[in-house]
């Protein structure tokens, strides 16, 4: 009876270490190799997953992106939250000094990197990987999502993209004339005034190839962070802001119950699609 208390507590005790772990994602940099920090969501079973990488806005991870990840393995997938800021001495990078397009054509590689050591794990099916950002990190999966780097001929080809209130901003570097490789989802909030929806929609109307792989959802009486569950909708005067005159600055974010669980069935309803063929 003993024997059999010991195992049982013995199971408790592993099964949310082995369901969520800190690991390190190799990327090149300038000639050098930085080790980002990351949190790995495992789902529980055997067998070969299909795997989201998950990358924070300009605050570096939180809550919400922990809260995403947990209901991606809470549904089956594995989930690699990504901290692009830690390993390189970045705490928040939301102020006047707001991300350049530079900053974030090299963060991109971060998802580079990402998806090839998800897909070498021997829990994550390589053939079923997907990219999702949020805010300043959807705008760097957003210059991913339209960038050939990432087809067929990757090592670890995404299948999807879910950008959520992504920086669209950031794609006026890219030229009157997009092309979309994989399905990709946006998901705005109504109200946003940090990464307006009338910017992403006028990435859209650039799409000239792959555009029906395009979804847009656009959530009603939300704001920025609208999945940043209990903290009431407020203005940020010093942050930066892409969609003012000269980058700055101010803007409102904050919560929507409504929008949050809106944005839950689209995510779970797209990745099923994509993973359905």
């Amino acid at each position: 009876m003993i024997a059999r208390v010991l195992v049982l507590l013995a199971l408790f005790c592993t099964a949310p270490a082995l369901a969520q772990q800190n690991v390190r994602v190799p990327v090149e940099q300038g000639g050098r190799t930085v080790q980002l920090a990351a949190q790995l969501f495992r789902p529980a079973g055997a067998g070969a997953a299909p795997a989201v990488a998950i990358f924070h806005g300009c605050g570096g991870p939180g809550q919400n992106t922990a809260r995403m990840a947990s209901l991606l393995m809470s549904w089956g997938y594995v989930a690699l939250v990504v901290d692009s800021f830690s390993a390189r001495g970045l705490k928040d990078v939301c102020g006047k000094n707001w991300p350049t397009q530079a900053d974030a054509e090299a963060r991109a590689h971060d998802i580079d990197a990402a998806l090839a050591w998800l897909g070498k794990q021997s829990f994550v099916d390589p053939r079923r990987l997907v990219f999702m950002g949020y805010s300043y990190g959807g705008g760097v999966a957003m210059l991913r999502a339209l960038s050939p780097r990432l087809d067929d001929r990757s090592p670890a080809p995404a299948r999807a993209a879910i950008l959520l209130y992504p920086d669209c901003g950031l794609a006026d570097a890219l030229g009157a004339r997009l092309a979309v490789r994989q399905p990709t989802l946006f998901a705005m909030g109504a109200l946003d005034d940090w990464t307006p929806v009338s910017q992403c929609q006028a990435v859209i109307d650039r799409v000239v190839q792959g555009k029906d792989l395009v979804e847009a959802r656009i959530y009603d009486g939300a704001h920025h962070s609208f999945d940043a569950l209990g903290l009431p909708v407020r203005y940020l005067p010093g942050v930066g802001n892409r969609s003012k005159p000269g980058g700055c600055c101010g803007a409102h974010y904050g919560a929507n119950e409504a929008a949050w669980k809106a944005f839950v069935v689209d995510v779970k309803a797209f990745l099923a699609k994509v993973f359905a063929t």
